[in-house]
């Protein structure tokens, strides 16, 4: 093979070690398996050395959080680019994120969209939902660094790649439907702030992961994430869809009309006035952040 090829046809990256009831976990409750991406050299360290130069936005890079319930953003980032940070690993306390190297390495594309064709096969397909977005990551850590309690609006399959971590994951049942409102109505693709105390130990799920395993996270999942006593790579793919989209968007209207004393009825209780409230908001947020755009250029 040469330097930085997939595995040829014979030897194929893919997920091993499934479950037989993934389709009844899919989306719903988090669930660990096997793959054989550990050995490919896309993630050898100078190979991702060579891919953080290419950075100059896209990424966060920030340092270990004190503890799993620090506020995300209460964490000093934005200190180092992600080249500088991979120089100081050993040092402690670096954690790296670089979104969709597949906008810088065709080969990250070409896996990722390898794995998530698998992924749809295994766990029944996407029915009648259309994917809308579908992108990758990269994540390196220092040894002993914690990421902090949030929670990611996107379903996610996650590869360990080197090193050993600890997966802190909850299935998305623990955040209560105000907890989500306040964080769709803003309409962005980001991270969700959420407090760890008082979540229910009975939905948390563990999992020790070390190279060749990894493990399905269901969107709104809340997790926190501690490295052990070396450096972590992970790799990880994410996507949305027309019908998780329109499920944030009923959300967000939600929040509004809770804003005005109202109770909203859950999502899926009442389709028709869901898809509503979806359509209504799918108009709204854009407005309102271009309304919010011009208020501040004619304000500076």
């Amino acid at each position: 093979m040469q330097a930085g090829q997939l595995p040829s046809s014979h030897e194929q990256a893919r997920f091993i070690g499934i479950r037989e009831d993934v389709r009844s976990s899919f989306n719903r409750i988090p669930f660990g398996y096997e793959h054989n991406l550990s050995g490919l050299d896309l993630f050898d360290f100078e190979a991702l050395c060579t891919l953080a130069r290419k950075y100059d936005h896209d990424h966060f890079v920030a340092t270990s959080a004190p503890s799993p319930g620090t506020n995300f953003y209460s964490v000093r980032y934005g200190l180092h680019t992600p080249y500088e940070a991979l120089q100081r690993l050993d040092s402690g306390g670096q954690r790296i994120l670089l979104k969709r190297p597949e906008n810088h390495d065709a080969r990250y594309g070409e896996l990722m969209r390898l794995l998530f064709g698998q992924a749809l096969q295994m766990c029944g397909g996407l029915g009648k939902a259309r994917l809308v977005r579908l992108d990758s990551s990269i994540l390196i850590s220092s040894a002993a660094a914690v990421t902090p309690f949030h929670f990611d609006p996107e379903v996610s399959f996650f590869f360990q790649i080197e090193g050993e971590k600890i997966y802190h994951l909850y299935t998305p049942t623990v955040l209560s439907e105000e907890e989500l409102e306040r964080f769709y109505k803003m309409g962005i693709v980001n991270i969700g702030q959420a407090g760890l105390d008082g979540r229910d130990p009975a939905a948390e799920h563990v999992f020790r992961l070390g190279p060749g395993k990894g493990m399905h996270q269901p969107q709104n999942s809340p997790h926190w994430v501690e490295t052990q006593g070396s450096r972590s790579i992970s790799f990880v793919f994410s996507f949305e869809t027309d019908l998780s989209r329109d499920l944030g968007r009923t959300r967000a209207f939600n929040y509004y009309m809770r804003k005005t004393g109202l109770t909203p009825s859950r999502p899926g209780a009442r389709p028709a006035a869901d898809a509503v409230k979806a359509r209504m908001m799918q108009v709204a947020i854009p407005l309102r952040k271009r309304i919010a755009g011009l208020t501040r250029r004619t304000s500076a």
